[in-house]
């Protein structure tokens, strides 16, 4: 059984930092990238950023662009995400997600929340 465990996350306040982790594990655990999605009460979910295993390819939603940064290693099947200059709009559930060509972001972690206070 495929399974995503997110870690971190938390309060903190404008300007700040936090960084959160997700390990995948299961033994048919397959996917040709990882990332983060977040989302706000009563929203759907909302694209953030992602890191791809061919060419450590990065992607980011503009709002995160240069105050987030995606890291992967393909070989322990782990995704963390640094945010920095944190804004209370960044305050949401934040998702570990897993993305495979053809099967698009199939599995999601538990979700973890982030708290940005003003």
């Amino acid at each position: 059984q495929v399974q995503l465990v997110e870690s971190g996350g938390g309060s903190v306040q404008a300007g700040g930092s936090l960084r959160l982790s997700c390990a995948a594990s299961g033994r048919t655990f397959s996917s040709d990238a990882m990332g983060w999605f977040r989302q706000y009460p009563g929203e759907e979910r909302k694209f953030v950023a992602s890191f791809a295993w061919s060419g450590d390819t990065t992607y980011y939603a503009d709002s995160v662009k240069g105050r987030f940064i995606v890291s992967g290693d393909n070989a322990k099947n782990t995704v963390t995400l640094q945010m920095n200059s944190l804004k209370p709009e960044d305050t949401a559930v934040y998702y570990c997600g897993a993305y495979q060509e053809g099967r698009s972001w199939y599995t999601w972690g538990q979700g973890t929340q982030v708290t940005v206070s003003s």
